[in-house]
């Protein structure tokens, strides 16, 4: 009898450690982001040719995610490449669950989009690293990329 009422208790033990174990890349790709801010997806190379007119400099652009479940204030924040090229965001809420995007060129800043109102392009195309910096100068998230990467980059 006892072995009887055991049995469900040892199935049930041996499926949680089985869907546990089938969770793990999941969940350590899920921790990764668990600071909140991270950056998502980078349109590193804008589509078609590189006229350095305003909409292919605005083709250009870093999607900032916050994951957190609070606002997160970005006054004093960097964005930065391997130049040395470094936007700053002024004050700026991020809601919780939402994007900004930072275009290269310019144009008039509004909700979930900010414009670094650059005349040329930021992003190398054919290899680059794009760093999200604290107000305090620690490194928040980084994403690099190649040209094998065509042109975007998914950096979740």
């Amino acid at each position: 009898m006892r072995i009887r009422t055991a049995a469900p208790a040892v199935l049930a033990a041996t499926a949680l450690s089985v869907s546990l174990l089938a969770a793990s890349p999941a969940s350590a790709a899920a921790a990764r982001h668990q600071g909140g801010l991270h950056l998502g997806y980078i349109q590193y190379d804008s589509p078609g040719r590189d006229t350095r007119s305003n909409s292919s400099l605005n083709a250009e652009w870093v999607n900032i995610h916050n994951s957190s479940r609070s606002a997160v204030q970005l006054k004093g924040y960097k964005l930065k490449d391997n130049t040395g090229y470094t936007y700053t965001f002024g004050s700026y809420k991020i809601g919780a669950g939402k994007t900004v995007k930072v275009r290269t060129g310019k144009g008039s800043n509004a909700s979930g989009v900010r414009y670094w109102g650059r005349g040329s392009y930021v992003w190398n195309n054919t290899s680059d690293k794009a760093r999200l910096v604290k107000p305090s100068g620690s490194l928040q998230d980084s994403c690099s990329w190649t040209r094998g990467d065509h042109g975007y980059k998914n950096c979740h």
